[in-house]
């Protein structure tokens, strides 16, 4: 009889530390999970060579809140189009900033001065003729995918507010061959 209670108290106790380690963990995982990073899984070819399709990349959701998105950064946000939905891309035009486009080379006008900077972009391998003209406002990016023929970007459906930054592409930890830290810097 007593052999029973001892063993109906142990499986009580395993309950209360199985629940109690349960809690404490979701104390933990969830506030790092909304705030500090969280996993992004790339879907198409629109950043090929960059990023494949399938690659598995841990977002930073903290830089972008102590300072602001940089040119070239590689950023993940809501669609402005379906704000369901979340995108990657890269960072061509910074706000206020005028982008134009010719053929495959990206002209970005900035400043009081209005001083001109044509981009280096080596790791554009597909590139793609358009003549694009855009002036960016206060809290306006410019994003393009690097792969030009194959991206639904800002030369189609225009700008991407801040607010809808969600943050950038930190660490990619597939494919294992791939690994590393800013992919695409």
């Amino acid at each position: 009889m007593e052999e029973e209670k001892s063993g109906a108290k142990t499986t009580a106790q395993s309950f209360w530390e199985l629940a109690r380690f349960a809690l404490v963990a979701l104390a933990i995982v969830i506030p790092i999970r909304l705030l500090v990073a969280e996993p992004f899984v790339v879907s198409g070819s629109s950043m090929v060579p960059t990023l494949e399709n399938r690659n598995y990349l841990i977002v930073d959701k903290i830089s972008y809140k102590l300072t602001d998105p940089k040119r070239q950064d590689i950023i993940i946000f809501r669609y402005p189009k379906d704000q369901t939905k979340f995108f990657v891309k890269r960072i061509i035009g910074l706000p206020n900033e005028i982008v134009d486009i010719k053929d495959s080379t990206v002209t970005i006008t900035s400043g009081s001065d209005k001083s001109i900077l044509i981009l280096d972009e080596p790791y554009v391998k597909n590139t793609a003729n358009n003549v694009t003209h855009f002036e960016l406002k206060n809290d306006e990016y410019f994003v393009m995918g690097d792969n030009r023929r194959a991206s639904s970007d800002s030369r189609y459906w225009g700008a991407v507010n801040s607010n809808l930054i969600t943050g950038r592409a930190f660490l990619r930890l597939l494919p294992i061959n791939n690994i590393g830290i800013l992919p695409g810097q």
